[in-house]
């Protein structure tokens, strides 16, 4: 653990693998650094790497503003608590009307019950988009005059409705918070989090269910400057040592700039691990960015608590996100109870256990119904066998 009273919030080690190999490791406390803020760290590592390496001091360009400087204009930014009509109270009452009536958890299918205190233990699996499902995403973003994000939440909203989680399905969602342009190349902890509330009553087709998120996305952008941890605190919704308040699921995009960790002499690979911690039921963390002048495709990985999932339930979750976002995209208009989720191994299944495709002679009706029925036909069969004997 960090001791944040005491020490610099940031730890690098670098582990000697054998004389041409090493493993660089740069652990940082999120209260000092936010996935924006890998590059500007790597450009500066670069820096320092390169001139100690040719025995110079390195020679960083000074910064424009500091991190103090962003929180003066942040508190400047909300205004006074107590003033009706400062920013601060503006935001605050949109998002009180938006998560009012917030269902208290969302429980999605799971291996085992949710334990009383959350252990927070968990892994990763990767995912991948293929390119042809990552330009049909794009192109329905375009279409509808959302972004990428959007029709991936519509799409995990849709998901979850479907898994029998309801048509309220709150997911949470962090926001960049760097609205100005000299905050780029600062490193620092500038990430909001919002909770987008997608509505799925109704059985809307996928373009509508696209647009109701794209209405509710909107609204938060206009209202993204509140602290997420003091909107928790201010809202007071019911706390639980079971699960995270206001939301359980996370779906990140980053569309930032990547980091280049490209040194000279060396040759540089990133490589994903898991540190064994789920900070939520589930964290969806992709990526969208450009490759080599080429549209990339999306691609990234799923944190999930070992607690609750198997992976392979995680990874069966996924695959029926992906099937269903391939025919949604192929067909925006679909209403979202008409896609077919399950695999061709799945609904082979669900088949021949509900005996489609052939004469079972079974009558319309319940199964106590049936039962009644044959009982009444042929009281003197035999119905039950067991160690006493048989029973008709």
């Amino acid at each position: 653990p960090f001791d944040l009273a005491g020490e610099i919030p940031i730890r690098a080690w670098l582990f000697r693998i054998s004389e041409l190999e090493s493993v660089f490791l740069i652990g940082a406390h999120h209260i000092a650094s936010d996935g924006w803020s890998a590059r500007p760290l790597a450009n500066d590592l670069i820096t320092a790497y390169e001139a100690r390496r040719d025995g110079r001091t390195p020679e960083w360009e000074p910064l424009p503003v500091q991190y103090a400087d962003y929180t003066l204009w942040q508190r400047n930014l909300l205004g006074d608590s107590d003033t009706p009509d400062s920013l601060y109270r503006r935001q605050l009452d949109y998002w009180t009307n938006h998560l009012a009536g917030l269902p208290e958890a969302i429980e999605l299918p799971a291996d085992r019950s949710r334990p009383a205190v959350a252990s927070f233990e968990g892994d990763v699996i990767p995912i991948a988009l293929d390119e042809g499902l990552t330009e049909g995403i794009r192109r329905v973003a375009r279409e509808n005059g959302a972004t990428v994000s959007m029709v991936l939440q519509a799409g995990l909203a849709a998901l979850f409705t479907r898994l029998g989680v309801g048509t309220d399905v709150p997911i949470g969602s962090p926001i960049a918070g760097r609205t100005d342009e000299a905050l780029s190349r600062l490193v620092g902890f500038f990430v909001n989090t919002w909770v987008l509330r997608a509505d799925t009553s109704g059985n809307p087709g996928f373009a509508e269910l696209v647009g109701r998120v794209r209405e509710r996305s909107l609204a938060a952008y206009d209202h993204q400057d509140i602290p997420f941890e003091h909107l928790v605190e201010v809202l007071n919704p019911v706390r639980s040592t079971a699960h995270h308040s206001l939301f359980q699921v996370l779906l990140v995009l980053q569309n930032n700039a990547a980091a280049e960790f490209t040194l000279p002499g060396l040759s540089v690979t990133e490589e994903l691990f898991s540190p064994g911690v789920a900070h939520f039921d589930l964290s969806i963390n992709l990526g969208e960015q450009d490759d080599d002048g080429a549209r990339a495709r999306i691609e990234g990985f799923a944190e999930y608590a070992t607690e609750l999932f198997d992976a392979g339930t995680i990874t069966t979750m996924l695959d029926r996100w992906i099937r269903f976002l391939r025919q949604v995209v192929a067909a925006p208009d679909t209403p979202i109870g008409s896609v077919d989720i399950l695999a061709g191994s799945e609904r082979a299944t669900l088949d021949r256990w509900g005996g489609r495709g052939r004469d079972t002679g079974f009558e319309a009706g319940t199964v106590h119904e049936r039962f009644a029925a044959t009982a009444a036909a042929t009281p003197d069969a035999i119905a039950l066998v067991s160690a006493d004997g048989t029973h008709s």
